[in-house]
């Protein structure tokens, strides 16, 4: 387990993100933060974009399909 994001207040430095390395999951990240109220259909926070792509890619690994990146793109239309 990675604890990659601090908040400093005072002396104490507060855990914001927490992660694990891709041996023990292919995409797993926990955070306090809410990038959901910056984030926009056209301009996505990073968190939400690069979960979906590596969704994505996962599913392609998997089914050896772009069907999930190909309904991606007929909704950015």
């Amino acid at each position: 387990m990675r604890f990659s994001g601090h908040h400093t207040i005072g002396k104490t430095r507060l855990v914001e993100v927490v992660e694990l390395p891709p041996e023990m999951h292919p995409w797993f990240v926990a955070t306090q933060a809410h990038p959901e109220f910056k984030s926009r259909p056209n301009r996505p926070a990073p968190l939400y974009r690069d979960f979906i792509g590596a969704a994505l890619a996962h599913q392609e690994r998997i089914d050896g399909k772009a069907s999930l990146r190909e309904a991606a793109t007929w909704t950015q239309a």
